[in-house]
């Protein structure tokens, strides 16, 4: 009987000998070795470690990214308009020495990690106009505020991966003289891409008539020439033609005139002598 109740308690006293002397660091995790305290070594490779009893004690961090949502804050720009930012921050511990004897734990570095952001974020708005923080600038602001936040975190031994503004919202006072500030901006942009586009229009008008006035004159030219070459050819072939037989040439354009002259119901009132009237005359007699 005594074995039988020897054995569970010997059983019991190992296993809390080895919860004293030995601890496991998971692959995500590092740990600070404590003696009476103070610290004694760092671990970062994951297994099970020894550590000496009662008198050795193991913190352990985090590995991971991990994310900071900061609380909304009130920042002035360079053109004194407040705006509501509300961001968030990546981080990891880089150094678990440094960051144990800083700030201790997680909950300890979120203050610091905030009043780090903010202080930066207020030191960098402060260069700009509320205009350029809406509109341009936003990427290489949060770049610069990152920048030096992480040099600020390093004491601590955090390091700041990333940092993002999730809103950024103007008080209800200033909305109103904002968004008019912005639409008269765009109604100027709107106005200086009208006059431009109209001197546009007026130079391709301008050209464009130039280019029609020299395409009709280069056409009446060539009718002209054309006109003329022509005139020219049936002067010659009546001239051919009236060298061949002066009279059939006269009989056929006296033809062509009383064609001409006289229509259906024209009533002519010529003398007997009339130029006009000799052929007629000749073919009565005949």
């Amino acid at each position: 009987m005594k074995k039988l109740v020897l054995i569970p308690l010997i059983i019991a006293v190992a296993m809390i000998a080895w919860a004293l002397c030995f601890y496991s660091v998971d692959v995500t995790e590092q740990a600070i070795v404590t003696r009476l305290g103070k610290p004694v070594r760092t671990v970062s490779e994951p297994g099970l470690h020894f550590k000496l009893p009662f008198v050795e004690s193991a913190t352990f961090f985090s590995k991971m990214l991990l994310d900071y949502d900061t609380s909304p804050s009130e920042i002035l720009t360079r053109d004194k308009k407040t705006l509501v930012i509300d961001n968030y921050c990546r981080w990891y511990i880089d150094d678990p020495l440094k960051f144990f004897l800083t700030v201790k734990n997680e909950r300890g570095a979120f203050p610091r990690i905030e009043d780090i952001v903010y202080s930066e974020m207020r030191v960098e708005l402060a260069r700009h106009d509320l205009i350029d923080v809406i509109n341009q600038n936003r990427t290489e602001i949060m770049e610069n505020v990152k920048k030096q936040a992480r040099e600020k975190a390093r004491e601590y031994g955090i390091t700041i991966q990333d940092i993002r503004v999730k809103r950024a919202d103007l008080p209800a006072e200033n909305e109103k003289a904002v968004y008019a500030r912005m639409s008269t901006e765009r109604q100027r942009i709107a106005k200086q891409y009208r006059s431009e586009g109209m001197e546009e229009a007026q130079k391709i008008k301008a050209r464009t008539d130039k280019e029609r006035a020299v395409i009709m004159a280069e056409a009446y030219r060539k009718v002209e020439t054309t006109k003329g070459e022509a005139d020219a050819r049936v002067i010659k072939i009546y001239a051919d033609t009236y060298g061949k037989d002066p009279a059939f040439f006269e009989f056929y354009r006296s033809l062509d005139a009383y064609g001409k002259v006289i229509k259906d119901g024209t009533e002519l009132y010529l003398t007997t002598d009339s130029s006009l009237f000799r052929l007629l005359k000749n073919v009565e007699k005949k």
